[in-house]
C-alpha cells in the first residue's frame, strides 16, 4: 500500500439551512443534499488552498498523515452550526469485508473552538493510531479512528447538532461511544431518536458502565504478567499501588481487594474524600488498604504500581526513581513520548530496571470490546459474553506477547508494536 501517495478532495454536499434533525428520517448519508453540488479534484482543492495563502499548513497536515500512515481525515465543516468536525482515520483493514456498517472503532471527544487546530489534528491522529493498535489486541474486527469535534457544548435537546453529528460518524463508517467532552447521554439521544446506532456506550444501553469490565481487563492480564515474572499467577502477599480512584481506578483496587489473599494495597487520588472512601470500604473487609499522597504514589516500594489516571507518568526522570517489579494499569500513553520510537527506547530503560512493563493499549482494551459488543448486539449484548471475551483474549495475547519479547530479544512494548506493524503493513 502507497500509504505516502495522499490526494485531496473538497466538496459542497449540503445547503447552509439544511435541517440535520430530520437525519435517518427524510434523508440518508447517500441522499443528495443540494441542488448546488460542486467537488473539486485534488489540484483544485490545493489551488483553493493557494488562493487563501495556507499551502504551507496543508503540507504540514498532510505530512502528519503520511508518517502515521493514516488513511486520512475526514473534514466536515457545517457554517450555521459552527462546527468543524475532523474525522482522523488511521487503518480499515481490519475492518474491510466485516459485514457490518462501521469499518472502524474510536472515541468521540469535544474540543473548545478556539483551541489549537493543528494541535487538535495531532491528539486526533494519535489516537486513531492508538485505537487500531487496541482493535488488534482486542482481537476485533474493525479499523482505529477517532473524531474530534470543536464545538459550544452539546446541547441534548438539540436535534439540529444532533443530527450532523449522526450524519458525520456514519458518513466516516465509524462506530464510536463518547469520550472527553462530551455527556454519555448523547448515545441514548442518538439511538432513542432514530440518529444513528454507531454511537455506544450510554447510561441506558444494555451493559451499563465500561468501567468495571476494563479494570477486569487489566487485572486478568496482570495475572499472567506475574505467572511470567514468579512461574506462577499467585499473588498472595503481594503489595500494590493503585494511581487514580475513578471509575477504573476503583473498581481495579476492588479486584485486588477481593481476590489476593493478604494483598498490601496502597491508593492515592487528587479527590482525598474519593480515597477516604475507599479506603474506609474495604478496610470494613478486612483488606490492608492505605491511603497515599498522589506525589509519592508512583515511587512506592511495591510489587506492582497500577497507574489508573493520567498519562505520562514514566519518563527519563521518573524511571531511575522507581521501587516496582512491574508496571501494569489501565491509564493511556503512560510513556511519556511522542513517538514510538522515543516510547521503545523509555521501555527500554524500564526493562534494564527489571521492572517488567508492555505498553499499556496491549491489555487496556477490554472497554472497546464492551462497545464493540455493544455495536455488534445491541439490545441483546450480553455482559457475559462481554467477560467470557475478555478472559479467552487479555490474557492469553499478554501471555504471547511476553514470550515472544523474551524469545526475540525484545522489550514487551517492542513486541506488541512489532505485532500490529507486521499485520498492517507486513505485505507492503
Amino acid at each position: 500500500m502507497e500509504n505516502w501517495k495522499r490526494f485531496l478532495q473538497a466538496s459542497k454536499d449540503w445547503d447552509e439551512d439544511f435541517d440535520w434533525s430530520r437525519y435517518n428520517h427524510d434523508f440518508y448519508v447517500e441522499s443528495i443534499k443540494t441542488r448546488t453540488a460542486r467537488l473539486l479534484n485534488d489540484v483544485e482543492t490545493r489551488t483553493m488552498y493557494e488562493k487563501y495563502g495556507i499551502s504551507d499548513y496543508l503540507e504540514e497536515v498532510i505530512d502528519l498523515v503520511r508518517q502515521g500512515k493514516h488513511f486520512g481525515i475526514d473534514c466536515f465543516y457545517n457554517k450555521r452550526l459552527d462546527i468543524r468536525y475532523l474525522g482522523n482515520m488511521h487503518n480499515r483493514k481490519r475492518g474491510i469485508n466485516n459485514t457490518r456498517h462501521g469499518v472502524m472503532k474510536g472515541g468521540i471527544r469535544r474540543h473548545e473552538k478556539d483551541e489549537n487546530e493543528l494541535e487538535v489534528i495531532i491528539d486526533g491522529l494519535n489516537l486513531a493510531r492508538a485505537m487500531t493498535f487496541k482493535n488488534i489486541a482486542g482481537e476485533l474486527p474493525v479499523g482505529g479512528c477517532k473524531s474530534c469535534v470543536m464545538m459550544d457544548e452539546l446541547d441534548l435537546n438539540n436535534m439540529d447538532v444532533c443530527g450532523f453529528l449522526a450524519f458525520c460518524l456514519d458518513e466516516m463508517r465509524c462506530s464510536t461511544g463518547p469520550d472527553m467532552g462530551f455527556p454519555t447521554e448523547m448515545t441514548d439521544v442518538m439511538k432513542d431518536n432514530g440518529f444513528s446506532v454507531q454511537y455506544t456506550c450510554g447510561p441506558n444501553g444494555p451493559l451499563g458502565s465500561s468501567g468495571p469490565p476494563t479494570a477486569y481487563g487489566v487485572f486478568v492480564a496482570l495475572k499472567e504478567a506475574v505467572r511470567f515474572l514468579n512461574g506462577s499467577d499467585d499473588m498472595t502477599g503481594m503489595s500494590f499501588a493503585v494511581q487514580g480512584l475513578g471509575e477504573v481506578g476503583a473498581s481495579m483496587a476492588g479486584l485486588i481487594a477481593d481476590n489476593v489473599k493478604d494483598a498490601k494495597i496502597y491508593v492515592a487520588d487528587i479527590n482525598s474524600a474519593r480515597v477516604d472512601e475507599i479506603v474506609a470500604k474495604y478496610r470494613a473487609k478486612g483488606v490492608d488498604m492505605e491511603a497515599i499522597a498522589p506525589e509519592d504514589v508512583l515511587f512506592a516500594k511495591v510489587d506492582v504500581l497500577s497507574p489508573c489516571a493520567m498519562g505520562g507518568i514514566l519518563s527519563e526522570e521518573t524511571i531511575p526513581k522507581l521501587n516496582c517489579k512491574i508496571i501494569w494499569g489501565s491509564a493511556n500513553n503512560q510513556i511519556k513520548a511522542s513517538s514510538v520510537e522515543e516510547e521503545c527506547r523509555l521501555s527500554k530503560l524500564l526493562a534494564e530496571r527489571n521492572i517488567l512493563f508492555q505498553t499499556d493499549w496491549w491489555h487496556n482494551t477490554a472497554g472497546v470490546m464492551f462497545g464493540y459488543e455493544e455495536y455488534k448486539y445491541q439490545k441483546d449484548a450480553s455482559l457475559k459474553r462481554t467477560y467470557d471475551d475478555i478472559d479467552r483474549v487479555l490474557p492469553k495475547n499478554t501471555w504471547l506477547n511476553l514470550n515472544k519479547a523474551k524469545e526475540l530479544g525484545l522489550t514487551p512494548t517492542e513486541c506488541a508494536y512489532k505485532t500490529v506493524m507486521d499485520e498492517l503493513y507486513g505485505d507492503d
